[in-house]
């Protein structure tokens, strides 16, 4: 008789993202509290942080079917996420990488950012933004890897 096999859980892992998405057309997204926001066509960058769960804090990102919790949320109704950037790290990165964003890209005043003082966690582009954002956070020393949305939820 054979022992049992014990699967092994993977390590909750931490870190800071960015969610690259796209906007074909103009809609008006309404996010909680900040009300009505009209996006226009184009690009846009979302920076946030899972400092337990990472992979399923994205992951819930990627589902159609969640309760409202963030503006993230909102926005993603209408929003299609093209890639997702993933810097696995214990520090808590993500307003180090707002703020990097907000000297390259235009910013949606207030989105994404009520539980810090950032001025924003959203940022748009005429232009596809990922080999940017990138270079950018390998410029700030960060280890970044670019995913598709398939392979997260693969994973």
């Amino acid at each position: 008789m054979n022992p049992p096999v014990l699967k092994r859980k993977r390590p909750p892992v931490k870190g800071s993202y960015v969610l690259l998405m796209e906007f074909s057309r103009e809609q008006t997204v309404i996010a909680g509290k900040l009300g009505a926001i009209n996006f226009t066509p184009g690009y846009y960058a979302y920076t946030g942080s899972a400092m337990n769960s990472l992979y399923p804090r994205i992951k819930r990102h990627l589902r159609r079917d969640k309760k409202m919790r963030w503006h993230i949320d909102y926005l993603l109704q209408k929003a299609r996420i093209k890639d997702i950037i993933i810097c696995e790290t214990g520090d808590k990165i993500e307003c180090l990488i707002a703020g990097a964003l907000k000297e390259r890209y235009d910013s949606v005043p207030g989105f994404g950012s009520s539980d810090c003082n950032c001025p924003s966690h959203v940022f748009s582009a005429t232009t596809e933004m990922g080999p940017e954002v990138m270079k950018m956070l390998d410029s700030l020393g960060m280890v970044a890897v670019l995913k598709t949305p398939q392979s997260i939820r693969r994973r």
